[in-house]
C-alpha cells in the first residue's frame, strides 16, 4: 500500500515535508559536500519529485526515497557546474578578473554564439544557465533529442568543425 491517498495527496505530502524535511537536509549534507544552496534545492527537487512518484514510494521507505533523490540531485548539479565553465565566468587570478588577453577570448566566445542560428542561441543560453535538455525540451515545445542535435550543431559550429 503506497503512503499517499489519492484523494489526500497534498496534504500527507504537507504533513511530511514539516515532519521530515529538516532530518533530510542533515542526512544530505552528511553524505553530499556541497554549499547550502545546493543541498537545499536538490531537497526541494526531491520532495517535487516525490509528488509525481507518490504512487510508487512506501511511507515506511519515504525518507530513504528523499534522501537517494536529493543526493543524487545534489551530485548531478556538482557534477554540471564542475564540467560546464560559464561563457562570462570571469576567473580569478590573484584578485584580478583575468589577463587582457583572456577578456579577449572570453568577448570573442561570445560573440561567436551570437553568429549561431537563433533556434542554437536560445538553447544554448538555456542551457548555460542550467535547465537540464528536458527542460529545455519543454521550454522550446521540442524534443529532447532535437535539443541534443541543436546543442551538438552548436559546438561543433563554435569549434569551427
Amino acid at each position: 500500500m503506497t503512503f499517499i491517498d489519492e484523494a489526500d495527496e497534498i496534504g500527507n505530502v504537507g504533513e511530511l515535508y514539516g515532519a521530515l524535511a529538516g532530518r533530510l537536509e542533515q542526512i544530505v549534507r552528511l553524505d553530499v559536500r556541497a554549499p547550502d544552496a545546493v543541498i537545499e534545492e536538490a531537497c526541494q527537487v526531491a520532495w517535487f519529485r516525490l509528488l509525481h512518484h507518490s504512487h510508487r514510494v512506501h511511507r515506511e521507505t519515504v525518507l530513504a526515497w528523499l534522501a537517494t533523490t536529493a543526493e543524487r540531485e545534489a551530485l548531478r548539479v556538482l557534477r554540471r557546474n564542475c564540467s560546464e565553465l560559464s561563457l562570462e565566468a570571469e576567473p580569478e587570478h590573484d584578485g584580478r578578473r583575468g589577463t587582457p588577453q583572456e577578456l579577449i577570448e572570453r568577448r570573442e566566445r561570445l560573440q561567436e554564439v551570437e553568429r549561431l542560428p537563433e533556434r542554437q542561441q536560445r538553447v544554448v543560453w538555456l542551457h548555460a544557465i542550467g535547465l537540464t535538455y528536458t527542460e529545455i525540451a519543454l521550454h522550446e515545445g521540442c524534443t529532447r533529442r532535437t535539443v541534443d542535435r541543436q546543442l551538438l550543431r552548436a559546438r561543433h559550429a563554435l569549434r569551427g568543425d
